[in-house]
């Protein structure tokens, strides 16, 4: 796969470099900016870009802006955003669309976990962070219909926002695929959206509600 890598962090970036090229990828390129970034993608036209959240010139979102920019200008780049803190103002859309990760960078550290997340994102699904989800599916004022759900039931969804599939749920939890496949079933009930039947589809309807309430 070829990979574009994009961090203001010389020391970090080049960790990226590194970890991506020994699990067998080949990264084309690796920019400081998100103007660089920009600039590598429509040169290089990789398959998958790996973006730091706050990068110059604003140190603010410019690398999660280049992101959506570029889901615009290249919809079929597979990206995953990284990020000390969670910011979710941009991530539900990009969700939406497929093909999207958003990681803390401690997640990094984890090579095989961090590995197996760029795989998933790859295949055109979806790897967030537990603490992304968890600023997510957080009940407040504007996720009322949250508050409905039980506490098994929120945890069954958190791992799915996630990107696992039924099974994987099922073995984190200890529970069976079928008793997975109920607890979904009451969910989507419960939140009044459409079970498509396929896991990625209901990751991305999940958080397509999520944009909306």
């Amino acid at each position: 796969m070829r990979i574009v890598v994009a961090d203001d962090s010389v020391l970090f970036r080049e960790g990226l470099v590194r970890l991506l090229t020994e699990g067998g990828h080949r990264v084309v390129d690796s920019v400081g900016d998100a103007d660089a970034l920009h600039a590598a993608v429509d040169l290089h036209n990789p398959d998958f870009a790996l973006i730091d959240v706050r990068m110059p010139p604003t140190m603010t979102d410019d690398g999660a802006s280049a992101a959506r920019a570029l889901r615009q200008s290249h919809p079929d780049l597979r990206m995953m955003l990284l990020s000390q803190h969670v910011e979710t103002r941009h991530s539900v859309s990009l969700v939406a669309s497929g093909g999207f990760g958003y990681l803390l960078k401690d997640r990094v550290l984890r090579v095989d976990d961090f590995l197996d997340a760029v795989r998933r994102v790859a295949d055109g699904g979806s790897a967030l962070d537990p603490e992304v989800v968890r600023a997510l599916l957080t009940p407040g004022s504007h996720h009322e219909p949250l508050t409905t759900l039980s506490e098994r039931e929120q945890a069954v969804l958190s791992l799915v926002a996630e990107g696992h599939s039924n099974a994987a749920v099922g073995a984190r939890l200890r529970m069976a695929e079928r008793t997975v496949e109920s607890h979904m079933r009451n969910i989507f009930h419960k939140l009044r959206i459409d079970d498509t039947g396929d896991t990625h589809r209901r990751v991305l309807a999940v958080l397509a509600y999520l944009s909306r309430i």
